[in-house]
Formats: structure tokens, C-alpha cells, sequence
């Protein structure tokens, strides 16, 4: 398995540009944050075993940037760390020099992580899956990811953090699929619909 940093470089590789260790050093100190709990390098680090998993996307590099910037800037006061953490990105492959079009997708794969909708881009329905797929976890990791989600929101009274909670994992259990891409699915919506449905009921 390729370490984080090794996972960084061959973004920019499959780019041709040159990483700004600067960046990654930057990235690692913000995933390190200690208000963080789920939003860690753990999280990276199991994003990236899946995305290497899958290796279907039309642009890795642009798709793996995508996934080390999705939580970049994470708050849980606030409600803009999507469109902030897509505005680094854009600043840092501006000064790489990344062409348009690459920089426009990658924002774009950041922002479908707000989860409103369903992205119909191919890399952007992978990096949603990716960011999504630890609702299929087993239940042990699965029960791990609610405390740490917890944990983030231990400042939100006990009452009120189980009715958000409630709403937000009904509106995945909901769709009529969890996940958009053929993989995702077959791996991981039987198991992600039994986790989001036990932790509801505790929830209750």
C-alpha cells in the first residue's frame, strides 16, 4: 500500500506537475487537528485504499487531489468547509499550474461532497462513493465512525445531536441507492442500508 505521501505525489505525477511538499505538510497538519475526530489521516488513509481498490477514474490525479482536499477545512460550526476546502485546492494547482480544466473538476468532485445530490460526473460519483463508503463499513469500524462523529459534535446537546443525526443518515437510507457506481453498490449497499438502519434505532 502506497504511504500518504506516496499518494500525493502521484497526484501531481499523473498531472505532470510538481507537488508542493509545503501543501502536503500543511494538508497532514490540518487532518491532524485536535477537534477532529472521523476527519483525520485515518479517514484519508481509507479513502485512498479504496480509491486504489477501484482505479477507474478518467483523471487519478485530479481525482486523488480531490480526495486530499475534500475535508481540508473542516468545522463543525461551520457550514461552507466544502466551498473553502475547494478554494485551497484552486489557490494550490493555480500556483502549480494546472490547466483549467482540471481545476474546475476538482472543485467540482469537492463540492459534490455536501451530499445534496447525486453527481453525474463518472470521477465525481467515485470520490462521493470513496467519501461515503464507510457507512458499508463492518459494524465494528462502523460503530467506531458514529462515536468519532460524535465526538466532533460534542458540543451539540445530547437531544438535539440525535435528531440531526437521525435526519441526515434517513435521508441516505432513503435513496433508492446509497451509492452511484456499479462497484460501491455490489461491495457495499446491503451492508451500508444494515448500518445506517441499526444506528437509527440507537439513535431513538
Amino acid at each position: 500500500m502506497k504511504s500518504l505521501r506516496d499518494q500525493w505525489l502521484k497526484c501531481f505525477s499523473d498531472l505532470t506537475l510538481t507537488a508542493p511538499d509545503t501543501v502536503f505538510d500543511a494538508l497532514i497538519e490540518r487532518y491532524s487537528e485536535a477537534h477532529r475526530a472521523y476527519h483525520t489521516l485515518q479517514h484519508i488513509g481509507e479513502c485512498f485504499e479504496q480509491f486504489d481498490r477501484i482505479g477507474d477514474a478518467r483523471s487519478p490525479g485530479a481525482t486523488g487531489l480531490a480526495l486530499w482536499f475534500h475535508d481540508a477545512i473542516y468545522d463543525t460550526h461551520s457550514s461552507d468547509n466544502e466551498a473553502r476546502s475547494a478554494e485551497w485546492a484552486r489557490s494550490v494547482l493555480i500556483e502549480a499550474g494546472a490547466a483549467s480544466e482540471t481545476i474546475a473538476a476538482v472543485e467540482t468532485m469537492i463540492l459534490a461532497t455536501r451530499h445534496e445530490a447525486n453527481p453525474q460526473d463518472h470521477d465525481a460519483q467515485i470520490l462521493v462513493d470513496i467519501d461515503l463508503s464507510i457507512l458499508g463499513a463492518g459494524e465494528e469500524r462502523y460503530r467506531e465512525y458514529e462515536t468519532q462523529i460524535r465526538q466532533e459534535y460534542a458540543w451539540v446537546e445530547e437531544s438535539m445531536f440525535r435528531r440531526g443525526r437521525t435526519n441526515i443518515l434517513r435521508q441516505f437510507l432513503d435513496r433508492p441507492s446509497i451509492y452511484n457506481t456499479n462497484d460501491f453498490r455490489a461491495r457495499l449497499e446491503a451492508r451500508a442500508r444494515d448500518n445506517l438502519t441499526r444506528a437509527i434505532a440507537a439513535l431513538s
